[in-house]
């Protein structure tokens, strides 16, 4: 089953934000990005859109409540993720404050993670989360 949550951003290609099959759900990337617009929490662009400056906590903190709005919307919830796996495109200068944000979200409940750095995202963010949860 697809679906599409009416409180999280649109995407960015042709994509739903999860699938449901079985008992499992997946989601599709999911970046910091507000719903019903092309603006990023905490990221400031030049004319030509490019990265002038961005605030990785302010991303993280957008970017788990869209997981979290689509975990919702499909009848899941944060507490039934089992799997995250976390696109970070500067490791050196985001990793800590990433794991202490991350830290305070996931304290309740400890799913599989795995971090890895990136080149670049299709948008102009410095994190994408890609997560599996029960339903």
């Amino acid at each position: 089953m697809i679906i599409n949550s009416s409180k999280a951003p649109e995407p960015v290609g042709l994509y739903p934000h999860a699938r449901r099959v079985g008992d499992l759900l997946f989601l599709s990337g999911v970046g910091p990005r507000e719903k019903g617009t092309k603006k990023i929490p905490g990221v400031e662009l030049d004319e030509a859109g490019n990265i002038v400056s961005y605030d990785i906590e302010i991303q993280c903190r957008s970017v788990f409540n869209n997981v979290k709005l689509i975990l919702e919307d499909a009848g899941s919830s944060w507490d039934k993720l089992v799997d995250v796996t976390v696109y970070l495109t500067n490791m050196k200068d985001d990793f800590k404050k990433y794991n202490e944000i991350y830290a305070e979200y996931f304290k309740d409940n400890l799913p599989c993670r795995t971090t890895c750095e990136i080149n670049c995202l299709p948008t102009p963010i410095a994190i994408e989360l890609k997560c599996i949860a029960t339903v």
